[in-house]
């Protein structure tokens, strides 16, 4: 293996935090990474890493050799972006992972389209609400939606959240129409729950247009692990939703429901929707997917047009 290659190894042991992440990126075993990395300091003369059963860290040799081996990897990355620039069409195979709806309602058209511009593009999409491990499950994409957990995963935003609080109008008819946080709360809830996440708390204004914001827990008797259920649920009058705008396909008017506590801000602080990928630099193939889809999406996100009236509401 050459020394760039094993430049490059060493850089994403340190990016990855680990051996064995670094490993599954490469699809190597962790005692042939081990010896790439001590056949480098071996050709260098120099120790990188002080090394311990559970972690490592760099030497002060491996801190100054670090940074120069990111000038050089992003050089040969921009070498190599260069070159694919000039290539006729992308080629290859894109393994994505996407939460259900997304991938249903948004995902599966842009991919149709795209494998239509991109005949010798293969395309393997993995539908799942739960948060698949990108590096051991081999993903070259991820799109996620909410708050980034800490990561040493690349992320792009892709679009805003935009929330919204729904009840259909037989609902209203049957419990009365709340006009504050406190009232809401004590009617009953349509909420999100799956294995990694139950979504039960309101996070709002406490006055209506204002800036300090309070967490209310919501209560319900239907909880469901799927965002369509979850809005049939509240269309059906089984309860209010707090939703991210996104989970709509069509126009909420159509269905019956209709938005409540407009005047309140709900909180959407560090969400998003992301496009995550494990690598330092975008592959092309990766690149021109991503900027497929965030054409497709639009700004402000199509979704929003499911809300009539949504740009002056909740601020």
């Amino acid at each position: 293996m050459s020394i760039t290659n094993q430049l490059s190894l060493f850089l994403d042991v340190v990016q990855q935090g680990s051996f064995s992440k670094a490993a599954a990126l490469h699809d190597m075993d962790n005692s042939s990474l081990s010896k790439q990395i001590k056949k480098l300091e071996a050709s260098l003369g120099v120790q990188l890493l002080n090394r311990s059963t559970r972690s490592f860290a760099l030497t002060p040799a491996g801190e100054e050799i670090l940074g120069q081996a990111h000038v050089l990897i992003d050089t040969l990355d921009n070498i190599h972006n260069i070159a694919d620039s000039y290539q006729s069409t992308p080629k290859g195979t894109i393994k994505i992972t996407s939460p259900v709806f997304l991938g249903q309602e948004y995902l599966q058209p842009v991919i149709s389209q795209f494998m239509q511009k991109y005949p010798d593009v293969n395309v393997t999409l993995s539908l799942d609400d739960k948060k698949a491990d990108i590096i051991a499950d081999h993903y070259d994409l991820a799109f996620r939606i909410g708050k980034l957990a800490e990561s040493n995963l690349i992320a792009k935003k892709i679009a805003n959240t935009h929330f919204a609080i729904i009840a259909s109008e037989a609902f209203l008819q049957g419990h009365g129409r709340p006009t504050t946080p406190e009232e809401l709360v004590e009617l009953p809830a349509v909420i999100y729950s799956n294995a990694d996440t139950t979504l039960d708390q309101l996070v709002i204004s406490e006055k209506p247009h204002g800036d300090d914001f309070k967490s209310y827990k919501m209560k319900g008797s239907y909880k469901v692990s799927d965002v369509r259920m979850m809005v049939a649920g509240v269309r059906d009058g089984l309860g209010y939703a707090v939703i991210d705008l996104y989970n709509l396909n069509q126009n909420i008017g159509e269905q019956g429901i209709v938005t409540l506590l407009t005047d309140y801000v709900l909180s959407s602080k560090d969400k998003a929707v992301y496009a995550v990928y494990p690598h330092r630099k975008q592959t092309p193939l990766v690149r021109e997917f991503i900027q497929a889809f965030q054409d497709d999406i639009g700004d402000p996100p199509r979704w929003v047009s499911h809300v009539p009236g949504y740009a002056s509401m909740y601020r």
